[in-house]
Parts: structure tokens; C-alpha cells; sequence
């Protein structure tokens, strides 16, 4: 049953212009969602062989997503797209993670920081990441090809390949070697 409830659920995304290749898995509860930002509808991709479990959020609102092939996404992980995210192929990212792709900027006190537009920030995560579950990822970082982010990290600079970051902020630890 849950198997045609999927299949179900990926041809009314599919209707709604949300490029979904073939043998990816939704779980149930997921959420995706293109969205507007200053009037511009964002778009989202997710390549073959993905798997999103229970309670995925994915709104582009206004900006792309792009989720590569072989990708898993754990439970309740919330992807942000204003600024645009990327993620690459072969790449885990566990349960409670929240990718957010935006900022505000910070007001004089005379301001409302409520009024004030979103400062848009790509994000690109690399092939061969695994990052770790609770980890917060903020706007305008890269992580590099075969990064580990430990669990409950934030991850608010870029990384460089290989690299293992832990932390609040995430700072370098080791690198992966052969």
C-alpha cells in the first residue's frame, strides 16, 4: 500500500512541474513544495535512486533545488531553497538535518527585522558527504566532495574536501585518507 501511495505522490509532483527521476523513494509525510520568492517560482530536482523518508521538507521557495543521484535524505530533514541548494551525488544526510539557503540582514534598531528582505545565500554540498543527524547547514557555505559532519554541528563556513568538521560552529577535526 505504502508503495502506490508513493508512486501516487510522485505523479501529482510530477504534474506540478517538480522533476522527480525514476526509482526514487518517498516516504510518508514528505512535503515538497516549489514556491514564490519576489514573484519568481522556484524549481526543485531530485535524481534517480534518492530516497526521502518520513517527514522531508523540501520548498524552493523562489530558488532551486537540486538533490543528485543516490542521495538519502534521513528523517524530517528540512532543505530551505531561497538561495539555491545543491547536493551531491552519493551523499547521506541523517534525520533533523536543516539546510537553510538564506539569511535576514540585521537592521538598525529604528527597523522591524521582520521588514527586512531575505539575503540570498547558495549552498552546495559535495558527492560523498555524510552529514551527521541535528546538523544545521547555513546559507553561502561548500562543503567539499567526501566531507563528515558530525551530528549537532553547524556548519556556517565552507569545508574543504575530505574534511571532518565537528561542532557549534563546525571546525575541522581531520581529514578522510586513503
Amino acid at each position: 500500500m505504502l508503495k502506490f501511495i508513493s508512486f501516487f505522490y510522485i505523479q501529482i509532483l510530477r504534474l506540478c512541474d517538480i522533476s522527480i527521476k525514476e526509482n526514487v523513494k518517498i516516504g510518508p509525510m514528505v512535503f515538497i513544495s516549489k514556491g514564490f520568492n519576489n514573484g519568481k517560482k522556484g524549481s526543485i530536482y531530485i535524481e534517480k535512486n534518492c530516497e526521502l523518508l518520513q517527514g522531508v521538507v523540501i520548498k524552493g521557495y523562489g530558488g532551486e533545488v537540486k538533490v543528485n543521484e543516490n542521495t538519502f535524505l534521513g528523517e524530517y530533514v528540512i532543505i530551505y531553497g531561497h538561495g539555491g541548494v545543491e547536493i551531491g551525488a552519493n551523499t547521506l544526510i541523517a534525520m533533523h538535518t536543516c539546510i537553510v539557503s538564506s539569511n535576514h540582514t540585521i537592521p538598525n534598531s529604528n527597523t522591524l527585522i521582520r521588514s527586512q528582505g531575505d539575503l540570498l545565500l547558495p549552498v552546495k554540498i559535495g558527492n560523498d558527504v555524510w552529514i551527521g543527524a541535528g546538523a544545521k547547514i547555513l546559507g553561502g557555505v561548500t562543503i567539499g566532495d567526501g566531507c563528515v559532519i558530525g551530528a549537532g554541528s553547524v556548519v556556517s563556513k565552507s569545508l574543504p574536501p575530505y574534511s571532518i568538521a565537528v561542532g557549534v560552529p563546525a571546525k575541522v577535526t581531520g581529514y578522510r585518507v586513503s
